[in-house]
């Protein structure tokens, strides 16, 4: 054998262990070969005994790894995590802007860091101080009076909305009567979960063909088992919708609900498209929550935790939960059950997610009331950008409506077609590096894409975005797709599923 061959066979890998150039593929810890010198385990040592008083302690179960070992793993999985930090989020509904490190920065200061939420008033005054202004700022922007931070997530804020308007009812006696809640067909999944959770009976609306609640369709569930609505405790509405339009009869729909006697829910998760532009408040809203990790830049999901604080009227601001934040001359203090015996009690065991409000009012301070206007403008426009720019390449079936808000709605109609789908075009992106957006959501019409660049994002991302959404939808007509499509994403370190098997066969425990 020549030297050369020999060579060559010392350099050839034995097996594809899956890395490419320096991004490593990694096994799970328990697939590593065990360490001659692992940090977890140590052998005993010679010529000793147990000392303790209690007895002998087994092996603790870990991977046998060296200290190098374990470091190694953790750093390279952290690599694989995508975030806005990243790269572009296209997500719609489920907004994923950046975090202004600058929010950081105030939330690790010792005097909001270190405190402990037991601790008395009087050592928490700046602490209740800053959740105090955050309330005033969320009251002002949303001209609802009556706000509450506790709740610790947007669905979190979702219940106690709707515990809000259920306490509401039952003060006045009505709670056994109105049991009946109308949401549209684009609303967020969460809401009708919600509704059923408190004890109430959805009623849909259907908003197909505009993708907007009509004042006819909305008489027609107001009206359906009671000429009057005196069985309607209320309406979850999303507004900007969940199709990215702004629901523009509103106000008639609203002024029949009150009539009916019922309230007006708001679902907060795309206030981001008219913070410093429009007041809820000014459209009829009696309770709506916030997401202060979408609206105001606080870390959202993983990144978390949450916080979903409900705005609401005067009317029904005694029966939202407590703890609230009162001031009286220089001093702040908790209000709890003994000071509104009206309210329908704590949904947290303390004041909320306090590190999220100080990041949210670091954002609110940052940008200022001028500031805030143009946060959405610019959600507005990026969303917009996207649409006029697609809406020739994908089926966007409300672009008749004129502009949209903050997300830009399409479809797989014309990809179908060719036996492309929403999924092989998200798979496409994930090829091509790009997150992709939320897909098969909302449900009022199939295949559909929902895309929502933040104002955080730049014209060039989303130009560079665009050019591959465009390659892409010329590729479903010019290639195979069961040869090309299909078998999207091939870079990835993990491939596409076989789905079917999955649904019918899941793997649920490593072995």
């Amino acid at each position: 054998m020549s030297v050369d061959t020999k060579v060559m066979e010392m350099t050839q890998p034995q097996k594809d262990d899956g890395n490419r150039a320096l991004h490593y593929e990694e096994n799970l810890l328990w697939e590593k070969k065990r360490s001659d010198h692992p940090g977890v385990d140590f052998p005993p040592v010679a010529g000793t005994k147990l000392r303790t008083g209690v007895g002998e302690r087994g092996a603790i179960g870990l991977p046998q790894v060296s200290e190098p070992q374990a470091l190694r793993h953790f750093v390279r999985m952290s690599t694989w995590n995508y975030s806005i930090d990243h790269g572009f989020f296209p997500l719609g509904s489920c907004t994923m802007k950046h975090n202004p490190r600058l929010n950081e920065k105030i939330a690790r200061h010792p005097g909001f860091a270190h405190i402990h939420p037991m601790q008395p008033e009087s050592t928490v005054q700046g602490a209740l101080g800053l959740m105090y202004e955050l309330q005033n700022w969320l009251a002002e922007l949303t001209n609802l009076p009556g706000v509450c931070l506790a709740p610790a997530a947007g669905a979190h804020g979702e219940l106690a909305g709707m515990m809000t308007i259920r306490r509401a009812h039952e003060q006045k006696g009505e709670g056994k009567k109105r049991r009946i809640v109308l949401t549209p067909d684009s609303a967020h999944g969460t809401n009708p979960a919600t509704a059923v959770t408190c004890g109430f009976e959805v009623r849909n609306i259907s908003t197909k063909e505009n993708g907007m609640l009509t004042v006819e369709a909305f008489k027609e569930a107001l009206t359906k088992t009671d000429p009057d609505g005196a069985d309607i405790a209320g309406m979850m509405v999303t507004n900007p919708n969940t199709c990215g339009l702004f629901e523009k009869d509103i106000m008639e729909v609203t002024e029949l609900l009150h009539k009916a006697g019922g309230y007006f829910y708001c679902d907060g998760a795309n206030f981001n498209a008219l913070v410093g532009k429009i007041r809820p408040g000014d459209f009829g809203v009696d309770v709506m929550h916030i997401n202060l990790h979408k609206t105001f830049s606080t870390p959202h999901g993983g990144g978390g935790p949450g916080s979903g604080p409900i705005c609401c009227t005067e009317e029904l601001a005694k029966y939202m939960p407590v703890p609230t934040v009162l001031k009286g001359g220089e001093t702040y203090k908790l209000e709890w059950e003994d000071d509104r015996p009206e309210t329908l009690g704590r949904l947290k065991g303390y004041q909320g997610q306090f590190g999220m409000h100080v990041r949210a009012l670091a954002y609110m301070l940052s940008h200022g009331a001028d500031g805030l206007k143009q946060v959405s403008e610019d959600a507005v426009l990026g969303a917009n950008y996207i649409l006029r720019s697609l809406e020739e390449d994908y089926h966007a079936p409300f672009a008749h409506q004129g502009s949209c808000m903050h997300e830009a709605l399409l479809t797989d109609k014309h990809q179908k077609e060719e036996g492309v789908q929403t999924l092989d075009i998200a798979k496409a992106l994930i090829e091509r590096g790009f997150h992709p957006m939320t897909v098969y959501f909302p449900l009022v019409l199939p295949g559909t894409m929902l895309i929502e660049p933040t104002e955080t994002e730049s014209k060039d991302a989303m130009d560079r975005f665009i050019t591959v959404m465009k390659e892409i939808a010329y590729e479903a007509k010019a290639v195979d797709a069961e040869q090309y499509f299909h078998g999207f994403p091939h870079s990835s370190p993990r491939r596409r599923l076989d789905e079917v098997k999955a649904a019918r066969n899941p793997v649920l425990r490593w072995k």
